[in-house]
């Protein structure tokens, strides 16, 4: 007989009862969607919790070992622009709380909220597995994207250093890169980013949501502050490095108004391309930001909602190809005319394309002798 599936309750933290937390996106874990039972914590008949604690201690980050066995993702999505992605980590400490990568997390029995950015898995073998399959015969050189999910320069890579190994691997085959990042940390790489440039195989691209200061420690928690990215783009821009800029995501009735202002800062600051995609609530992301926008911003929720609504067919998500990224109706269209305006005041021209002509590994190098 087939062995029964492990029965596992999940206890967590629910949104009736939580506050914001400093620090962090969410203040609350909602129920993995995957899981059986869901736990109240607030419920006095199940644990002895005073609901009048105005004091909620900290929840410190931890991280444990990810034992993957790959590290190259591949993917059939026509809405994301590529094929291939590296993720040095799974969850984010940057604790943003638009994310649509939250729910991944719940396919490792975490929760989307709080677990998502305070439980994080590292793949220390990361650059091993990538030298691995790199060298592997079955490998067509192509443009990698780091990090298609989760941001490789979140605060454990100062001290971790995985994806500085996977770029310096990277370098070794000259395979061309594309870098996401909202971590000015990313400026700590630019030997090697300045040795990628030479091959024309790298593309940095600093995401910039808003310019406010008191909406991105909210929104963005543990993120670059938007200044700080800003100097970020002046340092690889002067190291000769191919720098735009990410406005994502938009956030409509909230974040839109500033596309401008972002595109013609980050061009001063030497942006040569741009990209932008609207805000996607997929699952557990929902309910999490309709509750961040009651604790930070309840004057503008409806307003919010309702225009998310509008872009998403009267939906808070819509997961259809070639609309996801962008959404449907006339908020979409006036986000697509504003970035595009924006775009050509500021100067700001199309993304380069990456070459993997310089591509070679140890077998190319031995037979230059052979």
């Amino acid at each position: 007989m087939p062995a029964k599936k492990k029965f596992r309750p999940v206890i967590e933290e629910t949104a009736q009862s939580s506050a914001p937390i400093r620090g962090r996106g969410a203040s609350w874990s909602p129920a993995n969607r995957f899981e059986r039972l869901h736990v109240d914590l607030t419920d006095i008949d199940v644990v002895d919790d005073d609901p009048d604690a105005e004091e909620r201690p900290r929840r410190a980050t931890q991280y444990f070992r990810d034992a993957t066995k790959s590290i190259i993702t591949r993917n059939t999505s026509p809405d994301v622009g590529f094929e291939t992605s590296l993720n040095p980590y799974r969850g984010c400490e940057h604790g943003c709380i638009y994310c649509y990568a939250r729910p991944t997390h719940e396919y490792l029995g975490f929760s989307a909220g709080l677990d998502f950015e305070s439980k994080i898995m590292v793949k220390t073998n990361a650059p091993d597995l990538l030298r691995t399959e790199l060298e592997s015969s079955s490998w067509r050189p192509q443009t990698l994207v780091m990090s298609g999910v989760t941001d490789p320069y979140q605060p454990i890579e100062r001290k971790l250093r995985i994806t500085r190994g996977c770029l310096e691997v990277l370098a070794k085959f000259r395979n061309p890169v594309a870098i996401i990042t909202k971590n000015r940390l990313v400026t700590r790489d630019i030997d090697l980013l300045c040795e990628l440039t030479k091959y024309n195989a790298v593309a940095v691209n600093l995401s910039v949501t808003s310019l406010e200061p008191n909406l991105q420690r909210v929104l963005e928690p543990r993120t670059s502050s938007p200044q700080a990215r800003l100097d970020a783009i002046r340092q690889l821009r002067s190291a000769g490095i191919p720098t735009g800029v990410m406005v994502a995501p938009v956030i409509p009735g909230l974040t839109d108004h500033e596309i401008p202002k972002i595109l013609e800062a980050c061009a001063k600051a030497g942006a040569q391309f741009a990209g932008y995609t609207v805000v996607r609530l997929p699952w557990a992301v929902a309910p999490l930001f309709e509750h961040w926008l009651e604790e930070h911003f309840p004057d503008r929720k409806e307003k919010v909602l309702g225009r998310i609504r509008h872009l998403r067919g009267n939906r808070l998500n819509n997961s259809q190809w070639h609309t996801r990224m962008t959404g449907e109706g006339i908020f979409s269209e006036q986000i697509a005319s504003l970035f595009k305006v924006g775009c050509r005041h500021a100067g700001i021209g199309e993304r380069p394309k990456l070459s993997c002509k310089s591509f070679q590994t140890s077998t190319t190098q031995l037979r230059l002798f052979g």
